[in-house]
């Protein structure tokens, strides 16, 4: 048997709450979903928003919140 079909079968007898515990481990695991590329920009775009806020040009937060979104997509 392999180690990964043994871990498979110990996976499989582990109680519901010990299984969530170990999948959420092992998410926590994985390669970050961004590229490096992606991850720039964002950053580039969060020092942009603070150097607004530092600058008096900040919005709202309500409005901040609704902003978020485009500032990771740019």
């Amino acid at each position: 048997m392999s180690t990964l079909a043994e871990i498979q079968d110990a996976v499989a007898r582990l109680p519901s709450k010990e299984r969530k515990a170990l999948q959420i481990w092992l998410n926590s695991q994985a390669e970050p979903e961004m590229s490096a590329q992606e991850e720039e920009h964002l950053l580039r775009s969060l020092d942009e928003a603070m150097r607004d806020i530092d600058a008096g040009k900040s919005d709202s937060m309500e409005e901040v919140r609704k902003r978020i979104g485009s500032w990771a997509a740019r």
